[in-house]
């Protein structure tokens, strides 16, 4: 169809048409696609339209967020989520589903951590390749993202993360190759920010020779919503379509491209095509089956219990026996955290609480009491009132957890506490009744200085919109919890790798702690953690045995050795022990899920393969393994791990002591990296991360505080005025937010051809103290934009 669409049709296939639809061609017979949020849940707008989860979708079934899905190790699971979700996208006549999110946990204050899988690109990998297969197998494109090295919500569309080939590639990407080669997304999500100094949408090594030449991708790469910086630079590097309606004005700009040379038509030409493949495979609006929400919502709690992680049982006071007395206490337990806030927010067909449930769990509750304001605000009557609660009960259910601003898209966690209110809370009900079993509801990790005040521990993460009931069932042993971390749990923040650098706060991410990214961290350099990666207990025990290896595969005996069925997980790790390039002490290389009844054993093989061992080498431009003696590691989790192995692998080359990365790279003495040894990991200087001189358009608008204009830095202090004044009413501004990150640039890209980059440059001489030269400038582009869109609109409809 291609050399029959005009050079007007084929740019406006690269640009949206409205927030959520891409431009339609009617006189050839191409239909509008219908793009929607969201990893966990749909999230269709049919009304007022926005991308940040602020305005009313229709309902949809609200499964637990990736974080804590990740938990169960299920890929398998993973894609039965994914094929409900396909499915109700299907019956709203959604086309393209922007999920599953899968970039790496580089920090545990990541805002958006509760979207994301995994501190291991493996795991993520693996889990996210099952989404994709389950949402395409109902003919709904899945949209993987955000690609790539996008890790903190501050700056975050303006924001550059400086990082190493090396760590780039095996830690960043990897699990982006996993999905794209295993699972063939039709579509990927670009991320806002820049990688090395150049925007992720428009960046000719991520697009081109990474995801299309090596991994063979042959879809549509799409932009965060309002993340494109130069839509032709994009449509060269293979950057496909700009999200969401950026107006005529990004057509009229690849059109001259094209006529000036400085865009080769072929390149427009295989943009287009790819939203040409995209709508010829989309299935047709109307024809999707109903939605059995009753037996979505039996999933959502099912996936729930399954990714529920026990953290501790001690004296087995879990799980509880039916007619066991329990004093319910906690804000969370009547009004459930179940979901985090932003683009991916659901409006659930149904939300229960633990004071809906209860009464079919077999348990008797003998009172509820609040304990404690969400928000943090001390109360003490309301914690009198839980005491007085706990202490008549044989156990008292605490539910605690992290309220709604303490993460959300658009902002960073600030701290990894719980609030005080309760945690004082914790330590008084237990002082009365030491037969405390507290219940978390978080997105991510939190401190745990009151670990001990609890008799056992539950972290249900975001369950979702059946979370409630999925909780009481592994209270109650009605499930046996098999819930693994997918990420580590710190002693306390400043014992992560990032704790001095994250987030960047100016100009710049500094990834100088390189490949030591969670549990990669924390066993390379001998920090103790309070639950390591991949730990979770259960209401039985499993014995490990017969460990054999080779480079292919693992293959270990697992015995349950308790008195109930229960399912666990095998994890394999391994380990170079010929002296070579600088690695981490140990990394996941395979895993797998194994049910077990009473007393029966299962022998599981792990396939590794070359994927376990190699590394990106530097000199070679390709990966590389290393041949030498290597131990491959069996076991519970990564710091329990009883059963080893040593195999010689053949490997692509010697073990070589031949790496530019500075000695302490080798212990994973990463806390504080100088800036010489951070260029030398870099091989090249280190980027200049302060802000200097005027505003230009991709300068974020919360730079506006420094601007030499009154007027703009008046802006910014009202925009302040009203992020700081939602963030003590407990609920994030998500407008506001988005505005503080967002550079002058996206202003062009947000308002459907209403302001054109022309526009922004006057916007910005404005800022910088040049009103009215600025003020002309944005009054003349008004004028011509205007002109201009009627013009294009026109010729669009073929009425010129």
């Amino acid at each position: 169809m291609i050399e029959n669409l005009t050079l007007l049709e084929k740019a406006a296939l690269l640009t949206g048409k409205t927030v959520w639809e891409t431009h339609d061609l009617p006189r050839h017979g191409v239909r509008s696609l219908w793009l929607a949020d969201g990893p966990h849940g749909v999230r269709k707008q049919t009304g007022a339209a926005d991308h940040l989860g602020i305005a009313e979708s229709q309902p949809a079934t609200c499964f637990p967020t990736a974080a804590a899905v990740a938990n169960t190790w299920d890929p398998e699971l993973a894609e039965e989520v994914g094929r409900a979700l396909g499915a109700e996208a299907a019956a709203q006549d959604v086309d393209v589903l922007l999920g599953p999110g899968l970039n790496i946990k580089r920090s545990p204050l990541g805002g958006r951590n509760f979207e994301y899988f995994s501190e291991d690109p493996l795991l993520a990998g693996r889990m996210a390749a099952g989404y994709v297969r389950g949402i395409q197998s109902a003919g709904v494109a899945a949209c993987p993202k955000h690609y790539a090295a996008n890790s903190q919500e501050l700056r975050r569309m303006a924001s550059d993360s400086v990082v190493d080939e090396r760590t780039l590639r095996e830690i960043y990407l990897t699990a982006f190759g996993i999905v794209v080669e295993t699972a063939r997304p039709r579509t990927i999500m670009s991320s806002y920010n820049l990688v090395n100094g150049t925007y992720a949408h428009e960046d000719p090594f991520l697009l081109g020779t990474v995801l299309r030449d090596e991994w063979g991708f042959d879809g549509a790469v799409v932009s965060d919503w309002g993340g494109s910086n130069d839509i032709v630079a994009a449509a060269a590097a293979g950057g496909t379509l700009e999200m969401p309606a950026a107006g005529l004005d990004s057509v009229r700009q690849l059109v001259a491209a094209v006529r000036d040379g400085r865009l080769a038509e072929a390149d427009l030409d295989a943009r287009a095509a790819e939203v040409l493949r995209l709508v010829a495979d989309a299935r047709e609006p109307g024809t999707a089956a109903p939605v059995d929400e009753a037996a979505h919502h039996a999933l959502a709690r099912r996936v729930a219990a399954r990714a529920a992680v026990l953290l501790k049982n001690e004296d087995a006071i879990l799980p509880l026996a039916a007619g066991t007395r329990v004093a319910v206490i906690g804000d969370f337990a009547r009004t459930p955290r179940y979901q985090g806030a932003g683009s991916s927010a659901v409006n659930p067909t149904r939300l229960d609480s633990v004071l809906d449930v209860i009464g079919s769990s077999g348990l008797e509750m003998t009172s509820f009491a609040a304990g404690f304001r969400r928000n943090g605000t001390p109360d003490a009557a309301l914690r009198a009132e839980a005491v007085e609660a706990a202490r008549g009960a044989d156990v008292a259910l605490l539910f605690l957890g992290l309220d709604e601003i303490a993460e959300s898209e658009g902002l960073d966690r600030a701290t990894l506490a719980l609030h005080a209110a309760q945690t004082e809370l914790l330590e008084a009900v237990a002082a009365v009744n030491p037969r405390t079993v507290v219940v978390l509801s978080a997105g991510g990790v939190v401190e745990m200085p009151w670990l001990a005040s609890a008799r056992a521990l539950v972290h249900g993460y975001l369950s979702g919109q059946a979370g409630a009931g999925a909780l009481l069932d592994v209270l109650t042993g009605a499930v046996n919890p098999a819930g693994r971390l997918a990420e580590t749990v710190p002693v306390r923040l400043s014992d992560t790798p990032t704790a001095d650098t994250f987030p960047g706060q100016q100009r710049t991410a500094e990834y100088r702690e390189g490949l030591f990214v969670g549990y990669r961290y924390y066993t390379t350099a001998g920090v103790p953690v309070t639950f390591p990666f991949g730990f979770g207990l259960s209401y039985t025990t499993f014995a490990y045995s017969g460990l054999t290896a080779t480079e292919e595969s693992a293959t270990v005996t697992v015995t349950n050795t308790g008195a109930v069925a229960g399912s666990d997980v095998v994890q394999v790790y391994v380990r170079r022990e010929t002296p070579g390039v600088h690695r981490p002490d140990r990394t996941l290389a395979g895993f797998a899920r194994v049910e077990l009844a009473p007393g029966e054993s299962a022998t599981v093989t792990v396939p590794l393969g070359d994927a376990a061992f190699r590394h990106w080498g530097l000199r070679t431009r390709s990966w590389e393994v290393e041949r030498g003696t290597w131990t491959v590691l069996a076991g519970a989790n990564v710091a329990d791990l009883p059963l080893t192995a040593a195999i010689e692998v053949a490997g692509t080359v010697p073990a070589s002591h031949d790496d530019p990365a500075p000695a302490r790279y080798r212990t994973g003495d990463v806390r504080h990296v100088p800036d010489a040894d951070f260029a030398a990991l870099l091989g090249r200087p280190v980027p200049a991360a302060s802000w200097s001189g005027p505003l230009g358009v991709n300068d974020a608008l919360g730079r506006m505080q420094t601007a030499r204009s009154p007027l703009a830095r008046l802006a910014y202090r009202v925009l302040a005025l009203l992020r700081d004044r939602a963030d003590r009413k407990g609920k994030p501004d998500l407008n506001i937010l988005f505005l503080l990150n967002m550079p002058f640039r996206a202003i062009g890209k947000m308002t459907n051809g209403m302001v054109s980059a022309e526009m922004v440059d006057g916007i910005v001489r404005i800022v910088n103290g040049h009103f009215f030269a600025g003020a002309g400038a944005t009054i003349r582009g008004f004028v011509r934009n205007r002109r201009a869109n009627r013009t294009t609109a026109r010729r669009l409809r073929g009425d010129a």
